[in-house]
C-alpha cells in the first residue's frame, strides 16, 4: 500500500483550510486569547515596499517604547483612546506610530506584537493606520543578543516555540501540505556560558526571531524604519545628515530584506554603534545639551519635515521637546521592567498643534495653554523646554 493511503483522504482536499485552522489554533493559545481579524487581501502580500512617507493626517498619535509590558502598553492605548475596554479598535481613521522597542526587559513580548497586529487590522478596516518601528532591541534580538531579556520573556518564547512545533506536526499529517521546516535548524543544543535551565527559552528566542525565523518575519518584517508623516520625520534613535543621505525608502527597505533573511546574519552598519538610527542619542539625553545644530541639517536634507520625533532615551519629566520643538523625546519609560513612568502618549492634529495626553496625576483637572517659552510658571515647571499647545489628563 503507498505511503499516501495510509492517510486521511478528506484532508487532501482541505489542506488550506486545515493550515488555517492549525495557524489560528496556534495564535489564540500563545497571545492570550486573541482571534485576529482576517487581513485585507490588497495589503497583505508577501512582500511589499514598507512605509516610509504618509501626508499629514488628522490625527496623529505618537507612543514609545513598550518593553514587553502588556498592561501599561494598553493604558498607553487607552489614553488616546485608540483601544476600548476589550481591547478592539476605538481610533477611527488616526494614524498611530509606535516607536520602536516592544521587545526586552518585560514578560509579555509577544503578546504585545499579537495585540499590535490585531489593532492594525482593525484599525485599516476602519480607514486608519498604526504603524509600527524598530528600535534599537528588535535589532538587538534578531542578531541573538539577549542581554535585556528576562526569565519569563524566555519562557514566552519556549512555550510559543512548543505550540508552533504542535502545530507542524498537526500540519504535516495532511496531504498537499508542504512539509515545515525544523524550526530549530542549525541552533546549538546547549549553551555553555549559561545556566541550563535557560536553554530551551534562548533557542526558542533564536529560532523565532533570527533572520528569517517566524516571529521576525511575520511581525518585525512590517516594521519601518524611519517614517514621514506630514511635517514629522519618526525614528527610534535619531537620524542625522548622513543617514538621509543615504536614503529613507533604502533603509527602510535594507533593514526589511535582512529582517526576512536576504542580507545575512548581521544587521546593516546603520543600525549598529552609538550614530546608529535605532541607538543615536545626540538629541534626547537628557543629561547632555541636545546638539541642535546637528539636528537643523538632518532635517533640512528631508523636504517639508520641521521635527524629529524619537524614543529610545528615556525621559523621567515626561514627554518633552528641545531645540525650538524641532527635537520631540516620547520614551517615558512606561515598562515596570524600566522605570515604571506614568503613560503618555504625544498627539499632533492636522494644524500640526502638538498635545501631550498624559495620566499624570499632577495635571488632573488641567487642560492649559503653553506659557511662553521663557515663562517658569503653570505647567512648564514641569516640562520646561517644550512648548505644545496643550495637556490633557486622561484617567
Amino acid at each position: 500500500m503507498k505511503e499516501t493511503e495510509h492517510k486521511n483522504p478528506l484532508c487532501k482536499n482541505v489542506p488550506s483550510l486545515l493550515s488555517s485552522f492549525v495557524d489560528t489554533f496556534v495564535d489564540f493559545t500563545v497571545s492570550g486569547g486573541l482571534f485576529l481579524p482576517n487581513p485585507d487581501p490588497k495589503t497583505s502580500q508577501n512582500v511589499r515596499e514598507p512605509t516610509t512617507r504618509l501626508p499629514r493626517v488628522d490625527r496623529l498619535i505618537a507612543i514609545g517604547d513598550l518593553h514587553g509590558d502588556l498592561e501599561k502598553s494598553k493604558q498607553a492605548l487607552r489614553l488616546a483612546g485608540l483601544i476600548n475596554g476589550s481591547d478592539q479598535w476605538t481610533g477611527g481613521t488616526a494614524t498611530v506610530v509606535q516607536i520602536g522597542d516592544v521587545l526586552d526587559r518585560g514578560d509579555d513580548e509577544i503578546k504585545i506584537l499579537y495585540l499590535l497586529e490585531k489593532l492594525k487590522r482593525e484599525a485599516e478596516k476602519s480607514g486608519g493606520k498604526f504603524i509600527t518601528m524598530n528600535g534599537n532591541h528588535e535589532i538587538m534580538n534578531i542578531e541573538a543578543d539577549f542581554r535585556y531579556a528576562t526569565e519569563m520573556g524566555l519562557k514566552e518564547f519556549e512555550d510559543w516555540a512548543n505550540w508552533y512545533c504542535i502545530g507542524n506536526k498537526m500540519k504535516s499529517l495532511c496531504v498537499g501540505l508542504e512539509k515545515p521546516k525544523d524550526l530549530f535548524s542549525g541552533i546549538p543544543l546547549a549553551f555553555k556560558s549559561m545556566a541550563k535551565e535557560y536553554h530551551n527559552g534562548v533557542r526558542a528566542r533564536i529560532a523565532a526571531l533570527r533572520p528569517d525565523g517566524p516571529i521576525a518575519r511575520r511581525f518585525l518584517s512590517e516594521n519601518t524604519t524611519v517614517l514621514v508623516v506630514g511635517d514629522s520625520v519618526f525614528v527610534h534613535g535619531g537620524l542625522l545628515k548622513q543617514h538621509v543621505e543615504y536614503g529613507l525608502e533604502r533603509i527602510n527597505r535594507e533593514v526589511r530584506d535582512w529582517i526576512n533573511g536576504l542580507m545575512g546574519k548581521s544587521a546593516p552598519g546603520y543600525c549598529k554603534g552609538r550614530h546608529a538610527v535605532v541607538w543615536l542619542r545626540k538629541f534626547s539625553d537628557e543629561e547632555k545639551k541636545c546638539d541642535c545644530s546637528a539636528l537643523e541639517h538632518a532635517l533640512a536634507t528631508i523636504p517639508g519635515v520641521k521635527r524629529m520625533i524619537m524614543g529610545h532615551t528615556i525621559q523621567e519629566k515626561g514627554i518633552n521637546a528641545v531645540c525650538d520643538n524641532r527635537a520631540i523625546r516620547i520614551d517615558v519609560g512606561l515598562s515596570r521592567g524600566c522605570y515604571d513612568g506614568l503613560p503618555e502618549v504625544l498627539e499632533i492634529n492636522g494644524n500640526s498643534e502638538l498635545l501631550v495626553l498624559t495620566a499624570n496625576p499632577l495635571y488632573q483637572n488641567k487642560n492649559k495653554v503653553y506659557l511662553a517659552p521663557d515663562s517658569k510658571e503653570g505647567l512648564g515647571l514641569l516640562l520646561p523646554d517644550y512648548e505644545p499647545k496643550q495637556v490633557e489628563v486622561k484617567a
